[in-house]
């Protein structure tokens, strides 16, 4: 018969994906490869067992992150929904970090529930000395078990640090504090067991499923000094969408002005900055390639979004059929930037965004 008291304890389930937080020796005898099962990874954790906290386990997958796709990611937020209504309070996912700040994005673009999902993974492998996936795993449960982490979205902790997946970006190839996240900081920290919130975005947006989904390819293209648009003018013919990485505030060289004027004439076309922190300009130059000039040739700007997270939401919007407007629409709000007056009078009535 199962304990009364255990009906008052939260509840967490862990999908495990595999990565480095999985890894040991390789058959090859080289290297390590993902091996531990999620059962395996939560028996490692230090003081698990004196949280209260039911865990649940969940083998998802067993990749290198690098490896997970778009249906990978499709099929977890069905599962990650399953568990929550089936009554769990929150969800920790362990992946490579390779991309987690991308498919950390994907699933928060997703989730419209209030229960804290949580994305973590190590940078050391359990092999080594001073491994950080079961730190990391047990920071990751607090949060999941906390209602001070409902109502956040999809969260990244790291190094006892709790980030939004909209902001988080992976800033170094091994350290252990690799996590940042440059525009506007962490949400909070994990401090003696427990997660301490210290600002809250003010909205989040996310993007509603459609009936019909269809096959994408969404490009990423990264300007560089002395471009001169060979890859630019590939993408036109293989992609159903581009984001372009500018330089500084949203520039590229006078060489492809045209060439981006021909691709944002036949699909859309975001312009993000390259240089890892701040927004996207929208008046300040004004010269051939300059963020005024491209916008005015109908570039839609990323603001705020770095350019993984734009090809990304891209990619989910023409995925789910929108149109050129909703999808400017859609960028201005998660971008946190005011479309133009004469923009505005063609959005939609429904809105993707939660306060």
């Amino acid at each position: 018969m199962r304990d009364p008291s255990a009906r008052l304890a939260r509840r967490v389930v862990v999908f495990g994906l595999g990565g480095t937080i999985a890894m040991t020796a390789a058959s090859t005898g080289d290297g390590v490869a993902p091996t531990l099962s999620a059962a395996q990874l939560i028996s490692a954790v230090p003081g698990l067992r004196e949280l209260g906290v039911v865990v649940e386990v969940q083998d998802f997958r067993r990749v290198p992150g690098a490896s997970l796709t778009f249906e990978d990611l499709s099929a977890l937020h069905a599962a990650i929904t399953a568990r929550l209504d089936a009554g769990a309070d929150g969800v920790v996912i362990t992946q490579g970090t390779d991309t987690i700040e991308e498919t950390a994005y994907v699933l928060d673009l997703a989730q419209t529930r209030r229960e804290p999902v949580v994305v973590t993974g190590a940078m050391r492998n359990p092999t080594l000395a001073g491994a950080d996936g079961p730190g990391n795993l047990l920071a990751a449960v607090q949060t999941a078990a906390s209602r001070q982490a409902r109502d956040l979205g999809v969260l990244v902790v790291f190094a006892d640090e709790i980030h939004a997946a909209v902001r988080v970006r992976k800033s170094h190839s091994t350290s252990g504090h690799t996590f940042v996240s440059a525009n506007g900081g962490p949400l909070g920290y994990v401090v003696e067991g427990r997660p301490r919130i210290l600002n809250h975005p003010t909205t989040r947006t996310t993007v509603a499923p459609a009936a019909k989904t269809r096959t994408v390819e969404v490009g990423l293209v990264t300007t560089v000094l002395g471009d001169t648009g060979t890859f630019l003018r590939a993408a036109a013919e293989t992609c159903d969408g581009l984001v372009v990485a500018g330089f500084g505030a949203g520039h590229v060289p006078a060489a492809v002005v045209d060439i981006l004027t021909g691709l944002a004439g036949a699909i859309p076309v975001v312009l993000a900055s390259r240089a890892g922190a701040g927004s996207v300009l929208a008046r300040t130059y004004d010269f051939p390639g300059s963020e005024a000039d491209l916008l005015r040739r109908g570039l839609i700007s990323a603001g705020f979004l770095d350019p993984l997270k734009a090809r990304i939401l891209l990619h989910q919007l023409i995925t789910r059929g929108h149109d050129d407007s909703r999808i400017r629409t859609v960028f201005a709000q998660a971008g946190g930037y005011e479309l133009p007056d004469h923009q505005i009078n063609s959005i939609p009535a429904e809105a993707d965004i939660h306060a």
